[in-house]
Order: structure tokens, then sequence, then C-alpha cells
């Protein structure tokens, strides 16, 4: 009955050690696909709004992975390359 029991909570703490290494990757990843859909989101924005002015940013996974990545501050920085360009 005590080896059941030992066995029982090393398997616990294996799993929890085992989450625990894997989670915080899992975290990070999700995150950065959170936020480039979010980034994507507001490229989007731009676009429409810019539509007015004829100003257009392409819309692919590296200006929404460079906006979800860097935030607000990534458009901006977008929107000023553009301008330059």
């Amino acid at each position: 009955m005590d080896n059941n029991v030992l066995t029982f909570l090393a398997c616990i703490c294996f799993l929890f050690i085992f989450g625990k290494i894997f989670i915080l990757p899992l975290k990070s990843i999700l995150k950065l696909v959170l936020n480039s859909i979010l980034g994507g989101l507001l490229i989007y924005v731009i676009n429409l709004i810019g539509g007015a002015f004829n100003f257009h940013i392409g819309l692919n996974y590296i200006t929404s992975i460079f906006v979800g990545i860097l935030g607000v501050p990534g458009a901006i920085l977008l929107i000023i390359i553009k301008i330059l360009i």
C-alpha cells in the first residue's frame, strides 16, 4: 500500500514538472499568435481609414507579426516606412 501512495505522489510531481516545462513556451506562442491577429486587424483598420487618402499597407504574415510583436509602435513604424518609401 505504501508503494502505491509513493508511486501516485511521484506521478503527480512528474506531471507538475512536465506541465511547468511545456506550458511556458506554449503561453508565449499563443501570445504571439493572438498579438499577430490583433496586429492584422490594426493594419486592416489602417487600410480602411487610409483608403480615403490613397494609403495602403500590405497585409501579410510579416507585417502582421511585426505589428503583433511591437504593437502600436510597430504599426506607426510601418506607416512611417510606407510614407518614406
